[in-house]
């Protein structure tokens, strides 16, 4: 089963497929390397990104990730605020820090962008290699990013992992988690909870819990707070502290009360995913470039919500994981596979089945929910302007979360019952998404990222 340690990671931006990824798979091949005995040996690295890292790999900084790897840092443990120091450093000065000591690595000749040869298994492709001083490769391993920070060897895709672990309530499709529900009588979150505790202490649960919903509460207040201009020559300017203080001037909302409140909403999404286009902390949910929507959704439960509480909040987030990895175990999270809808589509469904739980809703208005959240994004495509996490990007998460609390009240209004299933949408975005023309899969190579003309 997909743990919520899993689907919901700390990590920085602006992508979970580009920077975390490569990040996460960049440490397992140096770990490799330690477990061969062989990092004395050491004299060269060559990094060769393919496909979608190739193509839009330079404006979600998978050059500086696959380097901070390098250099022994991981994603949710290194400072945001030093990360970019240490690329400058080793840029200017052609001396990587790589196992205790310096070695020589210049960015532009060892981190290779081929957008030309083939992706055979999946479009986020890597490649490592170590070479000794002679030239001899010492040892080379292919990786790839497959959406929301997880990575597998590129042998491993798509071949069925053989279960470690005995949990109480197996699922693999939203029938199956609505039949236990039934049989045992208990909620969706309840079950999620059995299973993380199969696995680990009531307290380390809780302590993810926590800091997971503690780091969108402050990815939200630092993106309210910071302004200026966003990374990447698109001079694009961060807006959420603008709004903020537009909303803080009519604090009753007495102009348009409704929309007022979707405002905020829509200010919580925007700050977060500023934050993620700058580099900043961030939590998956399920990636990077839909970090916005359940944060901002949580954000609306707990500050306009009657009966809001860190317990229902708690609810809220294991709600969403099983969601999550239904997406994950039957079609994808990875814009380079499937398009938009399975990032900003995934967490709106993700939170609009959170935030019907935390509202008392049963499971299948939850299913509902979670349904209605996805049917109203397929077919969305992902084609960032310059290969950057902001345009459409940033606006796109302010409209999934908005989707999913309106998915949520649609759902709440009625008992659950509903002509397409959760299953069968899940099933019809996975078709979709192969559908789709590869240059509308973040690659940069169509709709806006082309139409776009810069003044």
């Amino acid at each position: 089963m997909i743990s919520v340690f899993e689907l919901f990671k700390i990590g920085i931006g602006p992508s979970s497929s580009h920077t975390v990824g490569p990040m996460k798979a960049t440490a397992s091949f140096v770990r490799t390397l330690h477990e061969m005995e062989c990092l004395d040996e050491v004299g060269r690295l060559e990094v060769t990104l393919y496909g979608s890292l190739a193509w839009t790999g330079k404006g979600h900084g998978t050059d500086k990730a696959v380097l901070l790897g390098l250099a022994g840092e991981y994603p949710d443990t290194v400072d945001p605020d030093r990360a970019d120091q240490i690329v400058i450093d080793v840029r200017e000065s052609h001396q990587l820090p790589f196992a205790g000591r310096l070695l020589d690595f210049d960015m532009d000749r060892d981190i290779v962008f081929d957008g030309i040869s083939a992706t055979p298994r999946h479009p986020n492709t890597i490649k490592f290699a170590a070479f000794d001083a002679d030239g001899r490769e010492i040892h080379a391993e292919r990786w790839c990013s497959i959406g929301g920070g997880f990575v597998v060897l590129e042998a491993d895709v798509g071949i069925e992992v053989e279960e470690t672990g005995h949990v109480p309530y197996p699922f693999r499709n939203a029938d199956e988690l609505l039949a236990l529900g039934r049989q045992h009588d208990m909620t969706i979150a309840d079950m999620v909870l059995a299973n993380e505790l199969a696995q680990n202490s009531a307290e380390v649960v809780d302590v993810h819990v926590r800091r997971v919903i503690d780091t969108m509460m402050a990815c939200i207040e630092r993106g309210m707070r910071n302004e200026g201009e966003l990374p990447g020559g698109l001079k694009v300017r961060r807006r959420a502290r603008m709004l903020l203080s537009r909303l803080d001037a009519d604090p009753q909302g007495q102009s348009r009360p409704p929309q007022g409140m979707m405002d905020r909403v829509s200010l919580f999404a925007i700050a977060v995913n500023e934050e993620n286009a700058a580099g900043g902390r961030v939590v998956t949910a399920p990636t990077n470039g839909a970090a916005g929507v359940m944060p901002a959704v949580l954000r609306y439960y707990q500050d306009y919500c009657n009966g809001a509480s860190p317990e229902r909040l708690k609810t809220f987030l294991l709600t969403a994981t099983a969601i999550g990895a239904l997406f994950k175990m039957n079609a994808s999270i990875s814009g380079a596979e499937v398009g938009c809808q399975g990032e900003v589509g995934v967490a709106c469904s993700m939170a609009a089945a959170g935030l019907t739980a935390a509202l008392g809703g049963t499971n299948e208005q939850i299913e509902n929910a979670a349904e209605i959240g996805m049917e109203h994004h397929l077919g969305m495509t992902c084609d960032p302007i310059g290969g950057l996490v902001q345009i459409p990007c940033i606006e796109r998460n302010a409209f999934g979360a908005v989707k999913a609390i309106n998915a949520a009240s649609l759902a709440m209004m009625g008992d659950g019952t509903h002509r397409v299933s959760l299953d069968q949408v899940i099933e019809t975005m996975r078709q979709t998404g192969a559908d789709m023309q590869s240059k509308y899969k973040e690659t940069s190579q169509g709709g806006l990222a082309v139409n776009f003309t810069e003044c």
